[in-house]
């Protein structure tokens, strides 16, 4: 079992003992904790409550919005939402924050607590460190019975939240309905199989196949929308003759697309695509994380603008999209953060943007994506062990390449023309992740061994 508790909330598996595994004991402790510092100072507190469609969802929702009721915070209760619709329903609500009830794309024995500021962005480091402190010291109070908070409940976010997408500047519903598309949808049997297909309809697709659009929480298939995971409806689309697939995970919040002959889009160009539509209209700055595609900052720089990367997680990308006042940004795994709308990663508003950019190229997908440039990004990690003084392995690797072009707000990133390592630490398990890109498969796999053959060779030598 496993709880692991961040900066960014608490998720872990349920079941088993407190403080081993997302127990009732722990999602009300740190439910408490975060609700006290939400409602500090203030004579009356409103929160958000949401949820994906994951089989523990119900238990965990009754335990939180219980939990904030008893600290004599009101709750506006969404049901079975979507993470981006949580994230606008805070600020359409005026509420002082909120918490999306989903793990993401981890598999079903998992849930979490995202939680949301008011303004409905991921809370900061400082802010999740005294939410940890506190559900640690138990420092929480509760109300006396006349003072319990309130719940109201609200099953219309979903279409509130598409309603504004399709009000988006660039979101082109009369050339989508032109087309006259047939779009095949995997949803993992969550959230995105009630959202993704009411979207697709009020864009003016003309036909949806739906594989797995039942929210009842039973994942089909492991929910990250990676490519060992879309054999099943690559195939669908193939078959049907539909016109490509799209796939998002359990909350929504990341976007896959399958082309109309089978193949991938690619996560990483989910992103670049959108942007590239996006900049057409609307010229200005992007940004993703460090171990993103360069291929957005191909991009960006085709259109006029200035590319800039983050520290990887979305509440740094937001944070750089803000000083840079980017238009578009993300991050390569299919999270689009469309600023017009809200400053959080959002599939529905990427299905909206790609559809308009795919319905005015007049292209194949298959072809829309050979537009780009390619590149391919090696993934590997060196496991560590309690010896290894991970901040010096970090310094000789900067000394060792230090005539290169090099960025360390994030571990260590190293560029080569065109091509670039990024190695950083991981925060859930003693490793260190190594990301490496180029425009040769082989090459990038080349640079990613070079790079672990150096640190081993430091720790050897250590």
């Amino acid at each position: 079992m496993t709880l692991i508790k961040s900066i960014s909330g608490i998720r872990g598996t349920i079941g088993g003992k407190p403080g081993d595994a997302l127990t009732p004991t722990d999602i009300v402790k740190f439910t408490a904790a975060f609700g006290t510092l939400i409602k500090a100072d203030k004579p009356k507190a409103k929160m958000v409550v949401g949820r994906d469609a994951r089989m523990s969802g119900e238990m965990v929702n009754k335990l939180v919005i219980g939990t904030l009721q008893g600290l004599g915070i009101d709750v506006v209760d969404l049901g079975l939402s979507t993470t981006p619709t949580v994230e606008i329903a805070v600020t359409e609500e005026h509420a002082d924050g909120g918490i999306i009830l989903t793990a993401s794309h981890n598999p079903k024995q998992w849930n979490a607590l995202k939680l949301l500021n008011e303004q409905g962005e991921f809370i900061s480091e400082e802010t999740g460190k005294q939410v940890l402190a506190l559900g640690e010291q138990d420092a929480f109070s509760f109300a006396e019975v006349d003072k319990l908070g309130t719940v109201t409940y609200r099953n219309d976010y979903i279409d509130i939240h598409i309603s504004k997408i399709l009000n988006l500047e660039g979101v082109d519903v009369e050339a989508i309905r032109a087309k006259k598309l047939k779009i095949a949808v995997d949803a993992v049997n969550s959230t995105g199989g009630i959202a993704v297909p009411k979207l697709l309809k009020a864009l003016g697709v003309e036909e949806v196949v739906e594989l797995y659009c039942t929210p009842d929480g039973k994942f089909p298939h492991n929910p990250e929308p990676l490519p060992e995971h879309l054999n099943e409806i690559a195939t669908v689309v193939k078959r049907s003759g539909a016109h490509l697939g799209i796939v998002v995970d359990p909350d929504v919040d990341r976007l896959a697309l399958v082309c109309e002959d089978g193949t991938l889009f690619g996560e990483e160009y989910t992103l670049v695509a959108v942007a590239d539509y996006v900049l057409s209209y609307k010229p200005g700055n992007t940004v993703s994380n460090l171990s993103s595609t360069r291929a957005l900052r191909d991009v960006t720089e085709k259109h006029g603008g200035t590319y800039a990367a983050s520290a990887v997680g979305e509440v740094n990308v937001v944070s750089m999209m803000k000083q840079t006042n980017a238009v578009i940004g993300g991050e390569g795994n299919g999270g689009i953060i469309v600023p017009e709308l809200h400053y959080g990663r959002d599939a529905l508003a990427g299905i909206a943007l790609f559809l308009s950019h795919y319905a005015k190229q007049g292209k194949l997908c298959s072809i829309l994506r050979a537009s780009y440039p390619d590149y391919f990004i090696s993934k590997n990690k060196i496991e560590l062990t309690p010896e290894i003084n991970i901040d010096l392995l970090l310094k000789q690797v900067i000394d060792k390449y230090q005539k290169q072009p090099m960025n360390t707000i994030d571990g260590v990133k190293i560029e080569f023309d065109k091509e670039w390592v990024h190695l950083r630490r991981s925060n859930t398990e003693p490793i260190i992740r190594i990301y490496a890109e180029s425009q040769s498969e082989t090459t990038a796999q080349n640079l990613a061994e070079k790079l672990i053959s150096d640190m081993k060779q430091f720790i050897k030598q250590s």
